[in-house]
């Protein structure tokens, strides 16, 4: 019987690409790039403001290792509301409205493509399958894992021991 072997692929993380950002604060910002945090593990968190999935599972995973691992210098955390339908209720003012609620004291970017009313560049980009959606890029600007599923206490031990 032969053994098989899956083989872990690492890509190369494309630029952000999303214009609209506001900071930790919840104001607006210049345009954050991949690029402002090389050397830094990234987790992006991608999501959109009437996903129940977004809520029930996503935010309170995210929550869950922001808080774990909000000492860590080395690790920066972003959400990004990757925008692919509903324009009109995943408004720019609808993310704001979950940084608060969740209070979440990370950068949060609006991303509803290059118009405004298209599909998400980070979508397109990182060829993500919809929300929630989590991207851990490496300090070398590697992507190394993304998918719906993640299992967050495991996530925060991997990420304790980076």
């Amino acid at each position: 019987m032969s053994q098989q072997t899956k083989e872990h692929k690492v890509f190369e993380a494309p630029e952000f690409n999303v214009n609209q950002w506001i900071d930790a604060n919840g104001e607006a910002t210049t345009p954050i790039k991949l690029s402002d945090f090389t050397g830094n593990f990234k987790i992006i968190y991608c999501f959109q403001s009437w996903c129940p999935g977004c809520h029930s599972r996503g935010l309170p995973a995210l929550k869950k290792m922001v808080e774990a691992l909000q000492d860590n210098p080395n690790i920066t955390f972003l959400a990004i509301q990757t925008v692919f339908e509903g324009f009109n209720e995943n408004t720019y003012e609808k993310m704001v409205e979950i940084q608060n609620q969740y209070e979440l004291k990370i950068p949060f970017g609006y991303d509803a493509g290059n118009d405004g009313k298209s599909r998400s560049n980070i979508m397109k980009n990182y060829q993500t399958g919809g929300t929630p959606w989590f991207i851990f890029i490496d300090k070398h600007d590697n992507i190394v894992f993304e998918d719906f599923h993640l299992n967050v206490d495991a996530a925060i031990d991997f990420l304790k021991a980076l």
